[in-house]
């Protein structure tokens, strides 16, 4: 009985810890904002926090996320870069009008308009399309990938996408996003 209710009282002191920002838990679940100072409770921070986002579904824009960066930069190469370039560089002319009224597809660096929107506005456009999104009259030849990728691929593209750009611009594109 002594024993069940020393564990009750330890997850009782972790519970608190998450709840209150203790700074071992910060370390191990942060570990890009706090560095821990042992590279195993960094490392255990970076899993920990990856379990709980997939199990939870918590999902998003994550640039200090190693794993969703890289992961992001694989299914760029694959669905994303035969349009907005290999380096995020865009197609040529980008934005002079095609032929059929469309727009080339715009760079996605910091040269582009992407970090001038907010996180929603680019998954939904990533997820359903640009005509989807589009005002009345505009034409878009960005494709609908609700049907190739999950969320959690589009998420992780745009965490590759984001984590290219200087910090400024991605601290003033999160200033956009609605604060939890």
């Amino acid at each position: 009985m002594q024993r069940k209710g020393l564990l009750y009282f330890a997850f009782f002191i972790l519970c608190l810890m998450a709840i209150g920002g203790g700074n071992k838990l910060r370390h191990w679940m942060y570990p890009e904002e706090a560095p821990a100072k042992n590279s195993l409770f960094a490392s255990l921070g970076n899993s920990i926090k990856g379990v709980v986002r997939s199990h939870l579904g918590i999902e998003g824009i994550d640039t200090t996320d190693r794993k969703l960066v890289h992961k992001g930069a694989g299914i760029y190469a694959d669905h994303c870069g035969i349009c907005h370039g290999r380096n995020l560089e865009g197609q040529p002319n980008w934005r002079q009008r095609n032929e059929d009224g469309t727009l080339p597809a715009p760079p996605h660096d910091v040269s582009g308009h992407t970090w001038h929107h907010p996180d929603k506005l680019i998954f939904d456009y990533t997820k359903l399309g640009g005509q989807a999104l589009a005002p009345k009259g505009f034409k878009s030849a960005m494709p609908a990938f609700k049907d190739t990728l999950t969320d959690g691929d589009i998420w992780a593209v745009l965490s590759f996408i984001k984590s290219k750009w200087p910090e400024e611009a991605q601290d003033r594109q999160s200033s956009m996003n609605p604060k939890d």
